[in-house]
């Protein structure tokens, strides 16, 4: 799998929602779009990073820019995860990791030596016209809500 880089065109996507519904990435043309991968729903940084982004949503919106998160759980999952923490951004499914492969975040992790594949936490900055502006891979949970809104601002004029 290729790996996406900046400057490359975002791959298109629709997946099943939270609340219902599927969300299209062609729904959001001409907006800037950030677009975070994160590996599971509840968990500490998973919860943390989510926390994040719906506590800088306004700031995001102020700046043009929608927020949308995506793992591999479940859409009732999601619900539930939305509801416990009062999250604002729409949470997306890719129960068969489809979306996840396209943007290249389905890796091979390892933890105590076990080796296991899972989603990489990972943070793809889209512009208006769909191409990919910016990257985060490996994403560690402090500092980075404020280094993408700051890099959301940078293009957003």
């Amino acid at each position: 799998m290729p790996t996406l880089e900046a400057g490359q065109p975002a791959p298109a996507f629709s997946l099943p929602r939270d609340g219902g519904g599927t969300l299209d990435l062609a729904d959001y043309a001409g907006r800037i779009v950030v677009v975070f991968f994160y590996p599971k729903d509840d968990t500490s940084g998973c919860t943390k990073e989510a926390i994040g982004f719906t506590e800088r949503m306004a700031d995001f919106e102020a700046a043009g820019a929608a927020v949308i998160g995506i793992s591999k759980d479940s859409v009732k999952s999601h619900d539930k995860f939305k509801a416990k923490h009062e999250l604002a951004m729409p949470l997306l499914s890719d129960e068969d990791g489809s979306v996840c492969d396209q943007f290249g975040v389905w890796v091979e992790k390892s933890m105590y030596g076990r080796k296991y594949m899972g989603i990489e936490r990972s943070t793809f900055l889209i512009d208006g016209t769909g191409t990919l502006r910016q990257v985060w891979r490996k994403v560690k949970v402090p500092g980075h809500v404020d280094a993408v809104l700051a890099a959301v601002r940078e293009i957003s004029g």
